[in-house]
């Protein structure tokens, strides 16, 4: 069929996802077109072929190939970059691997929009060391960059060792200014590690630009890669002391960083080998513009529901991206309502509270139609009224 880039429906035919659910929750586990699911069902059976040649000879030049063109789409050497499973494993690895450098009493400075197991991950990382997490409760409405990282950096002191944001977070769909972040902590000696799990192919992405000393990105969320295919970078200067989750034959003296995390012993690398197909995809979709029609959708959806409850935006309709969090009235539970929306409407969306207000997150992909839109609309005025 002829595909075109602002009609959704010629997209949807290219996904697995069940016709009778309107989903509306691309963020938080992403959805692979048939194509590329294809591509990765075709590497998992040449791999049962011949495991021994595949994996003794072919998949070290395989995953070089694959992670080449990864780090080119992200703008990052390559020889900086490794596959991961989850952004959520590359912020285990670079937190511990930082726990070297904290002493008692250090700070490591985040925000309370953070990814809940990654705020996991690092206070157990500071309860090994006796470091202490500060978590910063953002100011919403959000106003502006400026406000933001101005209210920030009051949290900073001469104990600040390390700073840990998201790029676009979870719950609330906030887009951090990283980059000034970025450049600001490396003037003053802090270290920064950034969750990108929703900004591949989500928004533009240059690490080289934003410059982090570690950058962990999903490739399975708005990229259209399989399940379990994440990179993380790490600046050229801080790979001497950073580890795999686990040694295996890479981890030898003559190794190189990308070595050490690729050669893991027996595992299904076919996810990471699928992110090319993945990025040939969306070049072949004209994906530019599928995202901004994406983001249009999501802003006009989010306006249409806060008109119904005379709801307000936290976060201005410029704020890039095509996933939003909508207000709703605390009219029932969070999981309450999520089960309502699902069970009767067959509406697939995230509901949640958050610092006591309760949010619909929607996530806007290609696929998804204003008729899908209306549906949520619809639905949540009927539920709430």
């Amino acid at each position: 069929m002829t595909f075109l880039p602002n009609d959704p429906a010629s997209l949807r035919s290219y996904y697995l996802l069940d016709p009778a659910v309107t989903f509306l929750n691309h963020g938080s586990f992403g959805a692979c077109p048939i194509p590329v699911f294809q591509t990765y069902q075709q590497w998992q059976l040449e791999l049962e072929r011949q495991p021994v040649q595949f994996m003794k000879y072919r998949i070290n030049p395989l995953l070089a190939e694959a992670r080449d063109l990864v780090a080119a789409y992200v703008n990052a050497p390559s020889e900086d970059c490794v596959f991961v499973p989850n952004a959520t494993a590359g912020v285990h690895i670079a937190s511990h691997s930082l726990s070297h450098i904290l002493q008692p009493g250090d700070e490591v400075l985040t925000s309370t929009h953070e990814y809940g197991v990654c705020l996991t991950i690092w206070q157990d990382v500071c309860d090994r060391v006796d470091a202490r997490l500060v978590r910063v409760t953002p100011e919403l409405p959000y106003l502006s960059d400026e406000t933001f990282i101005e209210a920030f950096w009051q949290h900073v002191t001469p104990r600040t060792k390390v700073i840990f944001l998201s790029h676009i977070t979870s719950a609330t769909a906030l887009t951090f200014p990283v980059q000034a972040i970025c450049a600001r902590a490396r003037a003053e000696g802090i270290l920064t590690l950034i969750d990108g799990a929703h900004a591949p192919g989500q928004i533009p992405l240059d690490i080289t630009a934003i410059d982090p000393d570690y950058y962990g990105g999903n490739c399975h969320k708005w990229m259209c890669a399989p399940k379990g295919s994440g990179f993380l970078y790490v600046r050229k200067d801080r790979q001497t002391n950073i580890r795999p989750l686990y040694l295996s034959w890479g981890w030898r003296d003559d190794a190189d960083f990308t070595t050490r995390f690729h050669e893991q012993g027996t595992r299904d690398p076919a996810s990471f080998l699928s992110i090319p197909a993945a990025l040939t995809f969306m070049r072949e979709h004209d994906w530019a513009v599928v995202q901004a029609r994406s983001h249009a959708l999501a802003q006009a959806t989010r306006q249409k529901i806060h008109d119904i409850f005379g709801m307000t935006a936290i976060t201005p309709s410029t704020m890039p991206g095509q996933m939003t969090s909508i207000s709703l009235p605390n009219k029932m539970g969070a999981e309450k309502l999520k089960e309502v929306l699902y069970d009767t409407c067959q509406i697939e969306i995230p509901v949640l509270e958050f610092e006591g207000q309760l949010y619909a997150r929607v996530s806007i992909q290609g696929y998804n139609t204003e008729e899908d839109a209306q549906k949520l609309v619809d639905a949540l005025e009927e539920i709430l009224a």
